[in-house]
């Protein structure tokens, strides 16, 4: 069953390099959407990156991606790479 999905609504899949595992990046990452509204994910990877799916307004996940550049406090972020993909009508935020 699909969801609807309102207009304006912008999705990106982002993968997180540098020290950004153990530094409490996916939970600082899952406050920080559903404070502004995004929908998704967040997971740690197997080769120490992060990856995370935002869905919401171009704004809110502008504003997503921008904090991803620096992360939490104890966190060193070396590349951000923001793949672009079509809506699926994400619920709620989770981390995997």
């Amino acid at each position: 069953m699909a969801h609807c999905i309102p207009m304006g609504t912008a999705r990106v899949r982002v993968v997180v390099d540098g020290r950004v595992q153990g530094v409490f990046f996916r939970a600082t990452c899952a406050e920080r959407a559903r404070a502004l509204g995004v929908t998704g994910w967040v997971r740690n990877l197997a080769d120490g990156r992060v990856e995370a799916v935002f869905e919401g307004s171009s704004e809110a996940v502008d504003a997503l991606v921008a904090w991803c550049r620096q992360g939490p406090p104890a966190a060193v972020v070396r590349e951000v790479e923001v793949h672009a993909e079509p809506p699926r009508g994400e619920v709620g935020f989770r981390i995997r």
